[in-house]
């Protein structure tokens, strides 16, 4: 089956159960997990990734295109992860930070990343400090250092919070329609409804 799957997923703590999931996410679809902070949104985003504390116990499956994951490391899930904070490396130029989660058979690093900010709006833009990018620019910037990683899956964790709300609904369409262009399978972490509402796909609730 195409898509990313959490087949009967359940993390504890100490035995207590934090997030149970049971859901199949096909590709280019953008499921949403809402609920309060401390409610386990950002644990279950690691637990996917591979990311998740020793003291937390992971019970069910990750499956990505019908592959069992869960047991790999993170970095050979190949999860595309994109925070709050865009995460630009400041010793490195825009154009640095977008090659340097490109895969090994990139040949044409540098076309590639042109390309692509050229796509984006930011024609030009590769040999740019990332410290003088506005918010707008740095969260476009981010997703395509995602994007040019190849990832099999998107997980996003509350990307837009930062952002004051004149970029947000830009960014938001911005992001939404990359995933579906990619037909990437997306999980997206927020408490706020409004990105749940941009995002078009099936909302969850977790409640704690």
């Amino acid at each position: 089956m195409k898509g990313l799957v959490l087949d009967r997923l359940a993390i504890r703590l100490d035995g207590r159960p934090l997030v149970a999931l049971d859901a199949a996410i096909a590709p280019g679809e953008v499921l949403s997990v809402m609920g309060p902070s401390g409610v386990g949104k950002s644990t279950l985003l690691a637990a996917l990734a591979g990311l998740l504390d020793p003291a937390f116990q992971l019970d069910g499956r990750i499956l990505i295109d019908g592959q069992d994951v869960t047991a790999l490391p993170a970095e050979t899930r190949r999860m595309g992860l994109m925070f709050q904070d865009p995460l630009l490396f400041p010793h490195l130029s825009v154009g640095g930070n977008l090659k340097f989660g490109m895969p090994r058979g990139v040949k044409d690093r540098a076309g590639a990343a042109a390309r692509a900010l050229a796509e984006a709006g930011l024609d030009g833009f590769a040999a740019r400090d990332p410290t003088t990018l506005s918010g707008g620019q740095k969260a476009r910037v981010a997703l395509l250092r995602v994007l040019l990683s190849e990832p099999r899956a998107m997980l996003l964790d509350e990307p837009f919070s930062g952002l004051d709300a004149a970029l947000r609904q830009d960014i938001r369409a911005f992001v939404f329609a990359r995933i579906r262009d990619r037909g990437l399978p997306c999980l997206l972490v927020t408490h706020d409804a409004a990105d749940a509402h941009a995002a078009g796909g099936r909302v969850i609730e977790l409640t704690g």
